[in-house]
């Protein structure tokens, strides 16, 4: 194997197998400069991510919101993995439906949002510690696929990332072996906790880099990295809610994500890599702002509907309400709800059918479920495999 010099990310070291492991340096790099470039990055990164903290103050519902652009985070996350579940086959999951993808594809999203929720509810008073990483990890791998690979545990044997079927020799990185990960991540912790100069975002890069160079589970580590992101920003006040989120951005740049930690690896390229990272953080900023100002519009549009078609009355409103919280509904559901007799909310669902705000979508003469489609359409943007 061709043997590299070391750099200011890390050094290879020889192994018995006749391969060589990375084996990165603490954080942060020693000798980082953020030039004109870098700054002015930043700066804009920084103004992008202030305004969509901000449009939380105008929306309608900003805990809906959230919970649904989770639900959007969770379903890219798990795709990048390979993952084949859409936003309707979860949303009919959370709904008690049955659901038409996979159940074992969608309970891996489901346990991304598990983990995230367990993850923003214990930073509220606990450290960002390396004992909560592994609690973390233990929620988004516990009854999935990789329930297996000792959910919560930094792993104890050598891993690595390449073609699926090729040996160690063939891998495109071998990350450390086993006996240095305890060690390197509590040195990840140590970065994570101190209140060095570098700025928040920068941090929020290196962490990831470094967390996914160090691979030290099993399974979930890519999933694991994206969620340091949004834990480590709201760890740092720098979102009053977990909104940012980079799967969109990196699904899209996949083989240019990869590429760049590996010119971190390899050549030390920890420049390349902030560009790419503060870019991505811009380009989400803008488009999830876009996508609240739409569901703020969405909002008035279908009142102004209502108005329009003479369907009127506080249970037309409230379902309308309903509808941005549970975007996929049945009769049962509405009576319970809004506290009606099934023949009112029959009647209201099907006013609702006709001028276009839910659609049926069982083709089914019982049990129908209806689906608040705009909204779902929004939401879904970029998800479709």
């Amino acid at each position: 194997m061709e043997r590299y010099p070391e750099n200011r990310a890390g050094v290879f070291a020889p192994q018995k197998g006749g391969y060589d492991a990375f084996i990165p340096h603490p954080l942060p790099p020693l000798d980082l400069v953020l030039d004109e470039g870098l700054l002015y990055l930043l700066s804009k990164a920084d103004g992008a991510l202030a305004r969509l903290d901000g449009v939380t103050q105008v929306l309608p519902n900003p805990d809906l919101f959230v919970a649904m652009y989770i639900k959007k985070e969770a379903l890219l996350s798990s795709q990048i993995e390979g993952t084949q579940a859409s936003l309707q086959g979860v949303l009919e999951f959370e709904a008690h439906l049955r659901p038409r993808d996979d159940i074992n594809e969608i309970q891996e999203v489901v346990n991304y949002i598990k983990a995230l929720h367990h993850g923003i509810e214990k930073l509220e008073f606990a450290p960002f510690s390396l004992d909560l990483m592994n609690e973390i990890h233990r929620f988004l791998i516990q009854g999935a696929r990789g329930s297996h690979k000792f959910p919560g545990q930094l792993r104890r044997v050598q891993n690595w990332i390449g073609l699926s079927g090729g040996t160690i020799r063939d891998a495109v990185f071998v990350p450390p072996p086993p006996e240095q990960v305890p060690g390197l991540m509590q040195d990840l912790e140590q970065f994570i906790q101190s209140n060095d100069r570098t700025p928040t975002l920068v941090k929020a890069a290196l962490i990831h880099a470094q967390l996914e160079t160090i691979h030290p589970y099993l399974d979930g580590n890519g999933r694991m990295g994206r969620l340091m992101i949004t834990f480590y920003l709201y760890y740092k006040d720098v979102l009053a809610r977990p909104l940012l989120y980079l799967s969109y951005y990196l699904k899209k740049n996949r083989e240019k994500y990869y590429m760049l930690l590996n010119g971190i690896r390899y050549h030390g390229n920890w420049g390349a890599w902030l560009e790419f990272f503060l870019q991505g953080v811009i380009e989400v900023s803008n488009n999830s702002l876009e996508t609240a100002k739409r569901i703020i519009q969405l909002k008035e549009t279908l009142i102004e509907k209502l108005l329009e078609n003479n369907v009127g009355g506080v249970h037309a409103v409230k379902l309308i309400d309903m509808l941005f919280n549970r975007p996929i509904i049945t009769i049962a559901q509405i009576t319970e709800e809004l506290q009606v007799s099934r023949q009112t909310a029959t009647k209201l669902v099907g006013r609702f059918e006709d001028i276009g705000i839910v659609e049926e979508i069982t083709g089914k003469v019982r049990y129908k479920q209806y689906m608040f489609v705009d909204y779902v359409r929004i939401i879904e943007e970029g998800t479709r495999m």
